[in-house]
């Protein structure tokens, strides 16, 4: 899908020299993908205090059960 987008160049060109991207499109792929996995991870945050979790909790036993 073409888009039209008034970037910041001196931005975009910093971000594809930093990250060694041949073009334009490579650096902002990945910077889109690297500020959603970002926000995604902000998210955990707001589990903070809501979950609840066990000292004494085996993940290794559990593998035995089936």
């Amino acid at each position: 899908m073409a888009t039209n987008l008034k970037i910041d160049l001196d931005l975009l060109n910093e971000a594809k020299r930093i990250g060694r991207f041949r073009t334009k499109k490579e650096a902002v792929n990945q910077a889109l993908t690297e500020f959603v996995q970002h926000r995604r991870q902000m998210e955990i945050l707001d589990w903070e205090g809501k979950v609840d979790f066990f000292d004494d909790y085996d993940s290794k036993s559990l593998r035995n059960i089936r």
